[in-house]
């Protein structure tokens, strides 16, 4: 093929740090083209019926704190693809078992007020000199913060020492349980025990989010962010391939660069890198129901019925125990829940009076069981009857998540443990992470920085270093 037939940039796999990444590219451009193995593209941001027929879920990532915060989505007209952010009244509810909850809202005062008086000044204080700066911390801890200067360095440096400090040191500022329970349902979000070092800062940024952006929806569904970012895609000349599933780099067209938004494994056996990741790790699994409701969840505490998300496992150390239970391999007991519930901020994904719940607990890595019973009696726990009101359920396990996600390795929805080294030098230790050792070969997936969730910015960083290598 003649040097005018090379394509500048082909990207394997169309999830949303894939789709990102081609976007950024083609915005420079570059000749762009993706390839994804599936029929449609998305990744973690998907959705389908998989329950009842009018009934909208999404099969991995539902509220996106990340996503309406990412600096990378920021600067696209996603909203002119169809893109709208919808909002609950609350961004997130953490019930007790005395029938209070203790919340995330968008004002600093109401989510102090729901600590109790003992733990209401400690929030304040704590969370106070970050408000209103969402852009400059997003910008400067979402990537490496190695590469490049802070862009806001007093914050950058303050924020860095406050959130330092593992969860597990963060919580002790409070008194009361109900508040280091809280705090510790936010740190869990990293899969990791609340012991690891990175825990205590992706509380603070989560309950940031909360504050300046909140913990939306998209309308009608993940998917919709996907096909925003495939339409803009297009509309800057790139090329989708869906429904190819690429097992050689030859088996590509000649390109000039080659992203792959896939697992540190994957990437190495499809470009033939040997075992350039042979020491990553993987972490625990999730395991996940998606339910039709005839009715919404009868949630004792009030402010939990008006929470986009809700966390279920009211103290630290149900909390810590259930981690700590998935990352050591053993069977789930009392899990702790993250859910959804997305017909609060946007009805039309279920039936008229009709509703939809996403709920997930961590399982170890590759668990062949099922924790659909203690799943459902911990929400039922909090929302007796709760059963009374299923029409139908979806179960997705390890293995499930696995053959619907080739990224999910043994059920792993965060493409790698936070372990070590690797919780902050992923895939490897190296300057630059989304670099491989074949100068026309990069990654770009959740497995580099910042990590998981559908902001994409791992693919936005990954163009940048495209760019770069190609410019030299």
């Amino acid at each position: 093929m003649s040097r005018a037939h090379v394509v500048d940039a082909i990207i394997v796999g169309a999830g949303p740090n894939g789709l990102t990444a081609a976007v950024e590219l083609a915005r420079a451009g570059l000749s762009v083209e993706v390839y994804e193995a599936a029929d449609g593209i998305g990744g973690g941001a998907r959705t389908e019926e998989l329950t009842l027929p009018g009934f909208r879920h999404d099969p991995c990532s539902a509220a996106h704190p990340f996503g309406i915060g990412s600096p990378a989505f920021d600067a696209m007209p996603l909203a002119d693809h169809g893109l709208k952010w919808l909002h609950a009244p609350l961004p997130m509810a953490h019930p007790f078992d005395d029938g209070t909850a203790a919340v995330l809202a968008r004002s600093v005062g109401e989510t102090a007020a729901s600590f109790g008086a003992r733990d209401a000044g400690t929030y304040r204080r704590l969370i106070a000199p970050f408000t209103g700066h969402w852009n400059a911390i997003a910008t400067d801890f979402l990537r490496p913060q190695w590469l490049g200067l802070p862009r806001d360095p007093y914050r950058f440096v303050r924020f860095g020492l406050t959130g330092l400090p593992p969860a597990a040191l963060l919580a002790r500022l409070f008194r009361d349980p109900k508040a280091r329970g809280w705090l510790a349902g936010l740190a869990a979000h990293a899969i990791a025990p609340l012991t690891a070092p990175t825990t205590g800062a992706l509380a603070l940024m989560f309950a940031l989010a909360g504050h300046d952006r909140g913990w939306p929806v998209a309308r009608g569904g993940s998917q919709a962010i996907s096909d925003a970012l495939g339409s803009y895609l297009r509309q800057l000349g790139g090329t989708i391939h869906t429904g190819v599933t690429v097992r050689k780099l030859d088996e590509l067209p000649p390109a000039r660069a080659y992203v792959f938004d896939t697992s540190p494994t994957a990437l190495a056996r499809i470009a033939g890198l040997g075992d350039a990741y042979r020491g990553y790790r993987y972490g625990p699994s999730a395991f996940k129901i998606d339910y039709a409701l005839d009715g919404p969840v009868p949630w004792t505490a009030p402010d939990v019925r008006r929470a986009g998300t809700v966390h279920i496992g009211p103290s630290y150390g149900e909390i810590g125990d259930a981690l700590n239970r998935a990352i050591g391999g053993r069977a789930p007991r009392t899990p702790f829940l993250i859910t959804v519930q997305p017909t609060v901020a946007d009805p039309s994904r279920a039936p008229q009076g009709k509703h939809i719940l996403w709920a997930y607990g961590h399982v170890p890595n590759g668990w062949e069981g099922d924790a659909t019973e203690a799943v459902e009696r911990q929400i039922e726990r909090f929302a007796p009857g709760f059963r009374d009101l299923v029409l139908a359920r979806a179960v997705s396990g390890p293995a499930q998540f696995a053959a619907r996600n080739a990224n999910y390795v043994g059920g792993d929805i965060a493409c790698g443990a936070f372990v070590g080294l690797q919780a902050a030098f992923r895939p490897k230790l190296k300057v630059v992470p989304y670099t491989t050792s074949r100068p026309d070969v990069f990654i770009c997936s959740a497995a580099t920085p910042p990590g998981p969730g559908v902001h994409g910015m791992s693919g936005h960083h990954a163009a940048r270093s495209v760019l770069r290598s190609l410019a030299r």
